[in-house]
């Protein structure tokens, strides 16, 4: 059964934080203090209970974290050092700085799956929605443009969500309505050029969208 719109929203916003006394699978990046490049990538699990969060690394190491004060955002873990936990990643997931590191939680785990010789366009598969491709994409300004997996859920008159992961990992969905463009928590451009949609996200991120991907065969 093909993913309804319905649902193709929910799964468009998809990533959002869990609510109190819930726990999550996530995906943990780790960086070295006042360092940009990535030391590892792995599994965690994201708990969250009247405030209280607990983040477990598959690396064996455990984050428990205690609110402090009326601010939000202002924790001490167990050993009660100082931690903040900040916003960046939009509904993708959260960032906590420690005193040695930072631990960005995404909320998906899709960039931690293998790859699927036989898929492509995986995580995506037609058992979920009406199509699947791979997107050209990359950073505004890139002379060279790669590839991106996403999900096509096809609508009347020509319309589509069209569900993309983007090369962090992160998954979002573009609308192509019928006299407008628009994409979950995010600003788009799009420029149609020919019969394929150019979308700019957050001025950032540019998506070549033919409109055979839209409209179907």
């Amino acid at each position: 059964m093909k993913i309804t719109l319905l649902a193709a929203a929910a799964a468009a916003a998809f990533w959002v934080a869990p609510a109190a006394a819930d726990s999550t699978q996530a995906r943990c990046d780790i960086y070295p203090l006042k360092s940009d490049k990535l030391s590892k990538m792995i599994h965690c699990t994201f708990s969250q209970r009247q405030g209280f969060i607990t983040i477990t690394r598959e690396d064996g190491v455990t984050h428990d974290l205690e609110p402090v004060g009326d601010a939000p955002g202002n924790f001490k873990d167990q050993n009660g050092r100082t931690v903040y936990r900040q916003s960046g990643l939009g509904d993708q997931g959260q960032i906590f700085r420690f005193l040695d590191e930072s631990v960005f939680v995404y909320w998906s785990t899709a960039a931690l799956e293998p790859a699927d010789p036989n898929n492509p366009t995986a995580p995506f598969t037609t058992a979920d929605y009406d199509a699947t491709t791979l997107l050209r994409c990359g950073k505004v300004g890139d002379k060279e443009l790669g590839n991106c997996p996403a999900g096509i859920l096809r609508m009347e008159d020509r319309q589509a969500s069209i569900v993309v992961q983007n090369p962090k990992g992160e998954q979002f969905t573009i609308n192509f309505m019928t006299g407008y463009v628009n994409a979950t928590n995010r600003e788009v451009e799009a420029k149609l050029n020919g019969d394929t949609w150019t979308v700019t996200v957050n001025g950032s991120e540019v998506y070549e969208v033919p409109l055979a991907a839209i409209e179907g065969g």
